[in-house]
């Protein structure tokens, strides 16, 4: 007795109309959701080279505070002085005491001064966790 095999043709009409539904949707979802920072990166800022650098990892309660070539100091890209990023640095220490960090991304053609400024203040106002941002690179003595 012969046996004979039906071959299905479900196979061969498979849609690709549900998957690419799928894949639109997560890629809406993934760009609704995702954080933006571009006041941080409004300036032209030249980040100085390190052999050493590594990506920043941006954490929700960091502070990024930037100092241009001329030493002068930016807040989510707008211009502030000493004493309004001390009383914003005092209002996050207060919110979260025990793990408050700031970035500071400072041109590679400023002065020292502006940024041992900033450490110092982070300083004062009982924040130890502050990094200066470089970019990867050669460093300069090779």
């Amino acid at each position: 007795m012969a046996i004979s095999i039906k071959r299905s043709g479900v196979v061969g009409n498979l849609s690709l109309t549900p998957l690419i539904d799928v894949v639109f949707l997560l890629l809406i979802f993934f760009l609704v959701t995702s954080q933006f920072e571009e006041e941080e990166r409004r300036l032209n800022i030249v980040l100085p080279s390190a052999t050493s650098a590594s990506p920043m990892v941006h954490r929700p309660r960091e502070i990024v505070v930037d100092v241009d070539a001329e030493g002068a100091i930016y807040l989510r890209g707008q211009p502030t002085d000493f004493a309004e990023l001390r009383r914003l640095m005092v209002a996050a220490v207060a919110e979260n005491p025990a793990n408050q960090s700031v970035i500071i991304r400072a041109d590679g053609e400023t002065s020292f001064q502006p940024v041992v400024s900033v450490m110092d203040l982070c300083n004062r106002v009982g924040i130890s966790d502050y990094s200066v941002t470089t970019r990867e690179g050669p460093s300069p003595a090779d």
